[in-house]
């Protein structure tokens, strides 16, 4: 069975079982097994490097930006509140990483959010409140940067 809860860690940052990513198909979640990478956290240390992501799309024979965006939703996704629920949208809300979510405005940030469920769903009803978004940027704040 197939759990949906982060794998448990003292550790602030939250880490995923790798099948958990959106959008990432079950053969590539397959291939990163395969390679010993079974959380997101196994993604982000095998991959700290250019080298590293270019060796290892190598490896996976993944086009090297397909890795990139595994590698910036993995890592969005230790944050707690993000996790990987919301961390598919964030790159399509102009967020790359951590550090980059830390540092945008709560507003502006709720704005490219919204507008990214409206254009592409049209649905405003489904977008995260104002105090989820908060909550994102809080904890990015607070978390450890390299």
């Amino acid at each position: 069975m197939i759990s949906k809860q982060p794998i448990s860690t003292k550790q602030p940052q939250a880490n995923w079982p790798i099948h958990q990513l959106p959008g990432l198909k079950e053969s590539d979640a397959e291939k990163l097994e395969h390679h010993g990478i079974e959380t997101t956290r196994q993604l982000l240390q095998k991959t700290q490097q250019p080298a590293d992501l270019e060796t290892l799309a190598a490896q996976l024979q993944v086009h090297l930006p397909r890795l990139k965006k595994w590698r910036a939703m993995a890592d969005l996704a230790q944050i707690p509140s993000v996790g990987c629920k919301y961390c598919g949208l964030l790159p399509h809300s102009g967020i790359g990483s951590r550090q980059q979510l830390a540092k945008i405005p709560v507003h502006r940030l709720h704005q490219q959010v919204l507008r990214f469920y409206v254009s592409n769903m049209q649905r405003r009803d489904l977008c995260p409140e104002v105090s989820r978004v908060a909550t994102w940027i809080a904890q990015a704040q607070r978390f450890p940067h390299p």
